[in-house]
């Protein structure tokens, strides 16, 4: 197969697939729907985590400066609006742990000095040398090249920021949308994480240690774009030296971010796409080099965001997931052609309906037919000793002895692979029942009584 037709045969492939996902929307526009899903919610403890949400976006929405008040409102005012929206809501409610890392990153920066800590800048590369003999990111940084700078700025300054949202539409595209849910859940609070411990722990990164020294630092000093320095000169341009002079956090450099988001993202691809996994490792590999060529981290940084994705990663992941269903596509067929056992409606995101009444909550399991319709022998070795006759080759109810219907011919053969259980007579042994003289099943032994003659009936007058 050539190159163009595998391209033609992937493209295919991706559009089909977007075609599915497009028509699995809730496309409507109108509020109501949103105010009746509430209303028939069945709300648990686990709900309490969207006022963690209400307060953080309140309270970092409070610190906010630029804009000023009242422009600020707008922001959450705007969040509403999508929350409330049915066909915006279907993203934005599970993206809420995003959307509250953002905010939590971009407001730190109006935290006011003389509530901040201080700030470290010897405990990193000291911790480095006593863990691994040596600063290693000090090394990694002693030669540099213009392509070695192209290879680290790569991952580093433009696959960071798009590879999120490629893993997010592939598994918007190829998985149950659960998973989605569960890559905003774990990607956002990773990410809320590690900014809440930049916060409280700030620490300066190797490009304040080459520029500055071991010299102490306030928070009026600017950030700087390190190593990509280089490639703004390489490119003719200013992007990155404005970006990082004006990052809200200047002093953010443990645990590394870039690592834990490379690190997360390589776990999901390798588990619900066990095929990408070597490509997904080695642009991990690349990046955790790229952060300490490029003077922005410590390997003890990259060593710590890692951990903090692999932990979030573990802790979010629901058991449903860490088998075969992680490979399931969105209607629930698994890569080896199978279906799993997902229910109608955890395939469409529905609400399971509510027994009615005592006997409403039955076992599905009571009611599935056997695989195999054209044996017999089968019934005999899938029904167990409480759903039989203890007689061979007799009926288990009163039913097979009425003639069958015409229009039954075709439905009596699935009937016998019909798990039911069997009556009170079916449990009383054959044997048992002949010597009684009652028993109605086809037994050699068992007579009818006589008819009484006329003459008999006479004499008994």
């Amino acid at each position: 197969m050539s190159f163009r037709t595998g391209l033609v045969r992937t493209a295919n492939r991706v559009f089909s697939a977007f075609i599915a996902a497009v028509g699995r929307m809730d496309k409507s526009l109108s509020p109501a729907d949103t105010v009746r899903r509430l209303q028939n919610h069945s709300f648990t403890f686990s709900d309490t985590i969207y006022l963690f949400h209400i307060f953080n976006t309140a309270f970092w929405v409070y610190l906010m400066k630029a804009p000023g008040f009242p422009l600020k409102l707008g922001i959450p005012i705007f969040h509403a609006i999508l929350l409330i929206i049915p066909f915006t809501s279907q993203f934005f409610l599970p993206a809420l742990p995003v959307t509250s890392w953002v905010i939590c990153y971009y407001s730190s920066q109006f935290i006011p000095d003389n509530h901040r800590p201080g700030i470290s800048v010897s405990i990193l590369p000291t911790l480095e040398s006593v863990l691994y003999g040596a600063n290693i990111s000090d090394i990694l940084t002693r030669f540099t090249h213009p392509v070695l700078d192209v290879m680290a700025w790569i991952p580093y300054g433009v696959m960071h920021f798009v590879l999120p949202f490629v893993v997010a539409a592939f598994l918007w595209l190829f998985r149950p949308k659960q998973v989605l849910h569960l890559w905003a859940r774990a990607f956002g609070y990773m990410n809320l994480i590690g900014v809440i411990v930049q916060i409280l722990f700030p620490c300066a990164a190797p490009w304040y240690e080459v520029i500055f020294g071991l010299t102490p630092a306030d928070y009026s000093m600017r950030g700087s774009p390190g190593g990509l320095l280089r490639i703004d000169n390489l490119f003719h341009g200013h992007g990155y030296t404005v970006t990082f002079s004006n990052s809200p956090v200047i002093f953010g450099a443990f645990p590394s971010l870039h690592s834990a988001c490379a690190t997360m993202e390589a776990l999901f691809i390798s588990h619900f796409f066990p095929q990408a996994t070597k490509y997904a490792w080695t642009y991990a590999s690349v990046l955790y080099w790229a952060t300490m060529y490029l003077t922005h981290h410590y390997l003890i940084d990259v060593v710590g965001g890692s951990c903090l994705a692999i932990a979030c990663f573990y802790v979010f992941l629901p058991d449903e997931f860490r088998g075969p269903l992680a490979t399931a596509s969105p209607t629930g067929h698994l890569a080896n052609g199978t279906t799993s056992q997902r229910s109608k409606y955890a395939i469409y995101d529905l609400e399971t309906p509510r027994p009615r009444g005592r006997h409403a909550a039955v076992d599905d399991a009571e009611y599935e037919l056997s695989s195999d319709m054209s044996s017999h022998g089968s019934d005999e070795e899938d029904v167990g000793i409480a759903y039989r006759s203890p007689a061979p080759d007799t009926p288990t109810s009163a039913m097979p002895l009425i003639g069958p219907h015409p229009k039954q011919g075709k439905a009596q053969h699935a009937r016998r692979n019909h798990r039911h259980t069997a009556s009170i007579a079916s449990l009383i042994r054959a044997d048992d029942r002949v010597e009684e003289g009652w028993s109605p099943i086809g037994n050699s032994s068992f007579v009818f009584p006589p008819t009484p003659t006329r003459a008999d009936r006479d004499g008994g007058k």
